[in-house]
């Protein structure tokens, strides 16, 4: 079992970057501890550490920014990648169990809304990763550890590196461990994005969502929209290859937003 492990709050708020006149030991005690911290999260002793050091690094604090590498090598998004496909493969083995009268138009609503970034990023926050990631300096002043993209990515790097040091038990395990309120929460399917965001706005007296069209990019064959939607003073954008597409992701953060 993982989560709420009291060696997290150890480290809550602790300086994980070491400045500038801090020696090479102060710099491996504190990464030691991020580790420890680390795995006491996922409920996971790692084999390779390096496996969940690279997790835990921010791209603004990869070796490759100073060993003049590809830029983002070193850093934690190889392992989102991984991730982002093992958390997909978890969440629907956990659905098809959860749900076993459910049609896959139902089951894919419920696993976009367990996967969307709020969702990731409450969790993240839940759990006490922000602590335990390693950022450059000047982004942690920045607070980029309180970023939900920066929260959502990490969470499934993190998982990512428990696929690839322990396999899917471990992974599956801190999974059913943090989605579970979450997976609970939601007795009925989640309808599409934007007529459930509409409904909990006229529900409470809102104005309608407003969707705006922030960019259009890429060529005629390829292009990239980017959409935000507003509800009562609260905003979140979309990303895709259509703005229908790009609305109801925008949606769906927004509504992770608002619900979490």
């Amino acid at each position: 079992m993982a989560v709420r492990n009291p060696l997290v709050a150890a480290v809550q708020g602790h300086q994980l970057i070491a400045p500038p006149q801090s020696t090479a030991v102060d710099i491996a005690m504190e990464a030691g501890v991020a580790i420890e911290a680390a795995e006491a999260i996922l409920g996971h002793r790692f084999t390779r550490p390096d496996l969940l050091r690279e997790a835990l690094t921010h791209r603004s604090a990869a070796p490759s920014l100073r060993a003049g590498r590809a830029k983002g090598m070193g850093s934690n998004e190889r392992l989102e990648f991984v991730g982002d496909r093992v958390l997909g493969l978890l969440i629907a083995e956990w659905l098809a169990e959860r749900f076993p009268n459910e049609q896959e138009g139902a089951l894919g609503l419920r696993l976009a809304l367990l996967v969307s970034q709020p969702i990731l990023a409450a969790i993240a926050e839940r759990v006490g990763l922000p602590a335990v990631l390693t950022v450059a300096p000047g982004e942690s002043r920045a607070g980029v550890r309180r970023r939900a993209t920066v929260l959502a990515d990490a969470v499934e790097a993190m998982i990512g590196a428990m696929y690839l040091d322990g396999g899917l038990v471990p992974a599956r395990n801190f999974v059913r461990t943090a989605w579970e309120p979450a997976m609970t929460s939601e007795i009925a399917p989640p309808k599409d994005a934007k007529t459930a965001l509409q409904e909990w706005a006229q529900g409470r007296g809102h104005p309608l969502p407003e969707y705006l069209t922030v960019s259009r990019a890429g060529p005629p064959h390829a292009p990239v929209f980017v959409i935000s939607v507003t509800v009562n003073g609260r905003t979140a954008t979309g990303t895709a290859g259509n703005k229908r597409a790009a609305e109801t992701l925008a949606a769906t953060h927004l509504l992770g937003l608002l619900t979490t």
